[in-house]
């Protein structure tokens, strides 16, 4: 299998705005999000399908993307923490996790929102002071 954009990503070979990692999971801002602080949580292994992933680690994913949401939540002025699962764009398991205000927040036709490399990493450092592992 060759690897994935995300697998390139956690090997160093293209940058990211990480938020968070550990051995299992990197979590990074979208680098077209569709809102303020949209964040891609993906484990380290390069699965395609998310119903492939074994179970620990599938409930650890999920454990990892909660401690993510929680830090987006205090970051952005949101209503709730939106999470999507496509899998049809990049063949590695990711989860989308979105401050939303509205339910069309989370249409993926929407189209991207451009920010500037230095409004980026203002997020990623706002958003990291408020994780809690």
């Amino acid at each position: 299998m060759q690897d994935s954009i995300f697998t390139k990503i956690i090997k160093g070979e293209i940058p990211c705005y990480k938020i968070a990692e550990n051995d299992d999971f990197i979590s990074f801002l979208d680098i077209n999000p569709r809102v303020l602080g949209h964040t891609l949580v993906i484990p380290k292994v390069q699965i395609d399908y998310i119903f492939d992933i074994e179970d620990p680690l599938y409930v650890e994913l999920f454990r990892f993307s909660k401690n993510i949401a929680k830090a987006l939540k205090k970051t952005f002025d949101c209503e709730r923490i939106g999470m999507s699962v496509i899998g049809l764009e990049v063949p590695h398991t990711h989860i989308h996790l979105l401050p939303i205000k509205k339910i069309s927040d989370m249409n993926f036709e929407n189209k991207p929102i451009k920010l500037e490399n230095e409004q980026l990493e203002s997020l990623t450092k706002d958003i990291i002071q408020n994780l809690q592992f």
